[in-house]
């Protein structure tokens, strides 16, 4: 496997025909075996074999590189002047040290994490606060999954989270997304296909296509989910309010869960807190393993969090920068359909625009002063695409952008449909 001769999913011997080979006891090699998959490198599945593990080496995304002149469509941030100011917050919080054995969550943090979840209708009672909605979902995944098991995961998907789940040797497998989230028929070919131990999903802003789980569409996935106790779900919430949809969950009533919180996109990205919400046994795996790396979240990041949360939804600035994205993503795909160009952006920060190829599109959005992004890192077996994050993208120059897209398409692919 060190010297490449061997590559992740490639079969391994038996134990007795490797032993016979080597001239070696069934015993020695056995153990050597058992240290392996130990260690993640070797995976064993019932009545296939032992494979190599798909563990990869673990990679690294830079950030787009915007060229000068260009409108920055491709980074995925939030709008700077759309987030709340940390000065006062800041002077508020102050310097009060916290020592080793104190509690590790600060209490004013978990009782606006609290009252979020119970208006999304998911069960508070247990909770930790974690690094960040990527930290979060590692830590959940990390307490319930080994190398090699196959997850759930949204076709297109966020980026991040898909290569997370790689750089951890899990094995993808795609769900179908549309406008209202994963698809029934997705979700229920997956489950009866694949030994899936976990299904990843975003309900709502999801990350690249902007779909947001409806009432129906949950109670449907909830039912199917139903024959299935034994998937963990695991919920990513990467905006809150400023998503500009309902909240929805599918974590109601399951034995093992959890929703993940992030605060990031909503209040800064320097903000690296998440508050978890999930089963007893899962919240304190994630705490108890926590305790014994990095210990806690600082306590003056939580503190300002959660002063920073409470003064945003008091003074409506997080109300207000919801009704600006619905703003600015409406405007947009409303723009694109007058040029007959499909488009989706039910909520969060992008719009997600089905192509013939992607390539060509990005390229010449890139001649006429737009960079936009390439659909190809989030998705697994779904059709091409491209996302336009339209957060700071003034409703007023949507109609020139969609009218650019047209042209790229017109002159590039012969065709505007993708």
């Amino acid at each position: 496997m060190a010297s490449g001769a061997l590559r992740p999913g490639d079969a391994v011997p038996s134990v007795r025909v490797l032993a016979a080979a080597l001239g070696l006891s069934p015993t020695t090699v056995s153990a050597a075996y058992r240290e392996l998959r130990q260690r993640g490198v070797l995976v064993t599945r019932d009545r296939s074999g032992t494979f190599v593990g798909h563990r990869p080496p673990l990679g690294h995304r830079l950030a787009p590189e915007v060229p000068p002149g260009t409108v920055d469509l491709a980074s995925g941030n939030p709008d700077p002047a759309l987030l709340p100011e940390l000065g006062p917050p800041l002077a508020r919080v102050g310097p009060v040290h916290r020592l080793y054995g104190d509690d590790p969550a600060h209490p004013e943090l978990l009782t606006a994490a609290r009252e979020g979840f119970e208006i999304e209708g998911v069960d508070a009672a247990h909770l930790a606060v974690v690094g960040g909605g990527l930290d979060g979902i590692e830590r959940v995944l990390e307490a319930h999954l080994r190398v090699g098991d196959p997850i759930a995961v949204e076709d297109p998907g966020y980026v991040g989270a898909l290569d997370l789940c790689r750089a951890m040797g899990l094995e993808l497998v795609g769900v179908d997304v549309d406008d209202d989230g994963i698809t029934v028929e997705g979700l229920e070919a997956t489950l009866d296909e694949h030994p899936v131990r976990a299904l990843l999903t975003v309900p709502r802003a999801q990350n690249p296509t902007g779909a947001s789980l409806s009432a129906e569409r949950g109670a449907a996935l909830r039912a199917v989910l139903a024959d299935h106790p034994e998937v963990l779900v695991v919920e990513d919430e990467p905006l809150g309010v400023v998503a500009g949809t309902s909240p929805r969950t599918l974590t109601t009533g399951r034995q093992r869960w959890a929703r993940v919180r992030s605060l990031g996109k909503a209040l800064g990205p320097d903000l690296r807190v998440a508050v978890l919400a999930g089963d007893e046994d899962t919240v304190q795996q994630v705490t108890g393993r926590q305790r014994l790396g990095t210990g806690w979240v600082s306590h003056l990041l939580q503190r300002l969090a959660a002063d920073v949360w409470r003064t945003s939804l008091e003074d409506g600035t997080l109300a207000h920068a919801a009704e600006v994205y619905r703003h600015r993503r409406a405007a947009l795909v409303e723009a694109l359909a007058r040029h007959d160009i499909r488009a989706h952006g039910a909520s969060g920060l992008n719009v997600w625009i089905p192509v013939a190829e992607e390539v060509p599109v990005v390229q010449g959005l890139a001649a006429a002063g737009w960079w936009a992004q390439a659909g190809e890192p989030f998705r697994l077996h779904s059709p091409p695409g491209i996302r336009l994050t339209v957060a700071a993208l003034p409703a007023d120059d949507a109609p020139r952008l969609a009218e650019d897209l047209a042209g790229v398409l017109d002159h590039r692919l012969g065709t505007r449909r993708g």
